[in-house]
């Protein structure tokens, strides 16, 4: 039976959201093995990470303590042999999926949390080849998951309430704000919301209401800026003024159903796609996406920093 390595951690491909965790991983502490069927992984990995260790929370870090307790184990039962945890970043390949978690049960120590960063797939489906399927959690990050707080943590119907607290303790443990689902359902959660607002925001523009960049603005300039200080019901409980959401649903409730009915519900054809493109690509498109992605990660971070000052004041002051 494998024993297990205090503070070992492996992660299971080098994507866009693995190298994240990879980055996340290391900044706190852990020994990160990472498994990847690319042939180049580690210099993959030496050319991507230095700009994920800029744009840490709590200020940059330096390259090269990050990459020095990064290790490439490409087989995937040296991978998670020892580990206290999997992260696992394959394609959302769901037969793939299957066959990697039979795997890494199987070469794991049994005490192992087995998660996975899935933006699709339910947990029990994930672990259907494993004689407890229950063991397998998703842990879903927002992107960039080395910066968002966020982490949907949804467990399988049978999951053990220990086996959850342990996941959303992990988590914690990495200044992660885990959310635990009451119940699994395509797109959890976040993306859901996304997607409804995109839904939305792609009608508008194809409406011609707006252009690309002047719905981006009108999200940035107000609700965008609104939602980093408070969530939708709270906004809400707000706009009710001293009555709150009670006194705001007696005023405004009667006109949603109207409201929801005049939403709409734009075909993602090629008419439709061919507009956002073009807008997009002739707007924010033109500059690099390394360039884009380092101004978003500074935002990003500047306004987690302001957060946290402000939640910090607010303690000061009770």
């Amino acid at each position: 039976m494998s024993r297990q390595t205090p503070r070992a951690v492996a992660v299971i491909g080098t994507g866009t959201i693995a190298l994240g965790w990879i980055a996340l991983f290391a900044a706190a502490g852990r020994d990160v093995r990472v498994s990847s069927t690319r042939t180049d992984a580690r210099e993959h990995l030496d050319a991507a990470l230095p700009a994920y260790a800029a744009s840490l929370p709590g200020g940059a870090r330096e390259p090269r303590e990050i990459l020095a307790r990064v290790r490439v184990v490409p087989e995937v039962g040296d991978a998670v042999d020892g580990v206290e945890a999997v992260q696992e970043n394959a394609p959302e390949d769901l037969e793939l999926k299957q066959k990697l978690f039979a795997r890494v049960a199987e070469a794991a120590p049994p005490e192992a949390l087995l998660l996975s960063s899935t933006s699709t797939l339910l947990p029990a489906a994930l672990g259907a080849f494993l004689d407890t399927p229950e063991r397998v959690v998703v842990g879903h990050p927002f992107n960039p998951p080395h910066i968002v707080p966020l982490v949907e943590v949804v467990p399988a119907p049978d999951a053990p309430a220990a086996l959850v607290a342990r996941v959303t303790a992990f988590y914690t443990e990495l200044g992660k704000s885990p959310v635990v689902l009451r119940r699994a359902l395509p797109g959890f959660v976040a993306n859901r919301l996304q997607t409804a607002l995109l839904r939305e925001a792609i009608h508008l523009v194809r409406e011609g209401v707006v252009t690309v960049g002047e719905l981006d603005t009108v999200v940035t300039s107000s609700i965008g800026q609104r939602w980093a200080a408070v969530g939708p019901f709270e906004a809400f409980h707000l706009g009710g003024g001293p009555g709150g959401l009670r006194h705001w649903f007696a005023h405004l409730g009667a006109g949603l159903e109207r409201g929801w009915e005049s939403l709409g519900s734009p075909p993602a054809d090629e008419e439709t796609v061919g507009t956002i493109l073009a807008q997009a690509e002739a707007g924010f498109g033109r500059r690099p996406y390394a360039e884009l992605a380092a101004r978003r990660d500074r935002r990003q971070n500047a306004v987690i920093a302001a957060l946290a000052e402000s939640a910090a004041d607010e303690g000061r002051r009770a």
